[in-house]
């Protein structure tokens, strides 16, 4: 009866077993006789694991997530131009009369040793309150001496052909795009033109070659002219071709890779100060009455070209000059613009051919050519293709 009781009684669970062999063997002495004790190799404790003296390996640091209490230092740079958003799209001649937003700076809190205005950070005088930075005469002359320094001795012909011939699109599918709308880049490749981050990817891209393709399309390309100029003042480097909007960029012969300058970048675009109004109630010299009648008459004319999106103007200015010889009023179709692009368009024309902004209504840009209207007399246009073959135009181009 008792062996047969015995025999019906469940085994004790594995998990009592366990429990009642470790309370055991941790307060007895069996456990330095029978427990096992891990080698070194698979010891959890990094500390009481001996270390492999035949492994020069050093440990990698334990991952530490940034904070805002870190004290970062600030990042200097020598580089003798006031830092802007957009280097083409932007003049430090117009003065805006209002900021949208306080004078957060777009660089970092801290990041950087010059002091953000609300529209640049000069070079200057890190300490400026002004919304416009004073332009210090001395930067001008060490941006050229710094440039001649960089480029060293002017190519030759045959020098200048194997540069172009190895950065045509056949052999070379690297590029920058500048001003085409539709790209969302670090760089903030869009309608803004030359940007600042544009200036780190021009130097990366001069990492692996001595010259880079530039595309250049949108707004930007109505005036090619300041597109060139600017290039060449911020990177240090030479236009050696231009063909319409395809621009390729020498970075020259004394060039260090190593020594590239300090560009801190921005982590996001500013807001656009307020300038004043481009479309004024009256136009100057007219009335009331005659400027509602010339607008409506500005609408009614056929229009001299319709511009397409992400397309070349290089050529607009000259057409609007020779528009003005038989009409006082010029009408450009811009449908499917955004109202930005085209109030930038009609800024380009008031500033280059000139004339007088009468309206943008209907997506249209309205431009009179004036009461006492005269051509320029100069004459000169920005042709569409550059070869740059002559040695002397370098010195020429650059004494401009």
């Amino acid at each position: 009866m008792t062996l047969t009781r015995l025999s019906r009684q469940k085994p004790p669970s594995l998990f009592i077993t366990v429990r009642f062999l470790t309370r055991h063997l941790s307060t007895s002495k069996l456990r330095d006789h029978y427990s096992f004790q891990p080698p070194p190799s698979l010891s959890l404790d990094p500390q009481k694991s001996k270390s492999n003296p035949n492994s020069h390996k050093k440990q990698k640091p334990k991952y530490r997530p940034p904070s805002s209490l870190d004290q970062i230092k600030p990042i200097y740079s020598d580089l003798p131009f006031d830092f802007r958003f957009s280097y083409t799209e932007s003049s430090p001649t117009v003065r805006p009369i209002g900021l949208r937003e306080p004078k957060y700076s777009p660089f970092g809190p801290g990041r950087l040793d010059r002091e953000w205005t609300g529209v640049c950070a000069p070079a200057v005088d890190p300490k400026v309150k002004s919304l416009e930075g004073t332009e210090d005469p001395n930067l001008e002359a060490k941006r050229k001496l710094l440039r001649g320094r960089i480029q060293g001795a002017p190519l030759t012909e045959a020098e200048r052909k194997f540069l172009v011939e190895k950065c045509q699109r056949n052999r070379n599918k690297r590029q920058i795009n500048l001003g085409i709308h539709g790209f969302l880049l670090s760089s903030y490749v869009g309608r803004d033109g030359l940007t600042h981050n544009m200036l780190n990817d021009i130097h990366n891209h001069w990492k692996f070659a001595e010259a880079v393709r530039i595309k250049c399309l949108g707004v930007p390309t109505v005036d090619m002219k300041n597109v060139c100029t600017q290039l060449e003042d911020k990177t240090f480097g030479k236009i050696i071709q231009r063909h319409g909007g395809t621009l390729i960029l020498y970075r020259g012969r004394n060039y260090n890779r190593k020594k590239r300058p300090v560009i801190p970048l921005m982590l996001w675009k500013p807001q656009e100060p307020v300038y004043p109004r481009l479309i004024k109630t009256t136009i100057d010299g007219l009335s009331i009455e005659e400027t509602k009648e010339m607008r409506k008459r500005g609408l009614a004319v056929p229009a001299l070209t319709k511009l397409a999106k992400n397309g070349y103007y290089g050529s607009l200015v000259p057409m609007v000059r020779d528009a003005f010889v038989v009409s006082e009023l010029v009408r450009i179709d811009c449908t499917g613009f955004e109202r930005s692009d085209y109030k930038k368009i009609g800024c380009k024309l008031r500033d280059l051919v000139p004339c007088i902004l009468v309206t943008f209504e209907k997506e249209q840009i309205v431009v009179w050519r004036g009461q006492d209207y005269k051509p320029p007399e100069d004459g000169h246009f920005f042709t569409d293709r550059e070869f740059f073959d002559d040695p002397g135009c370098d010195m020429e181009r650059s004494d401009e």
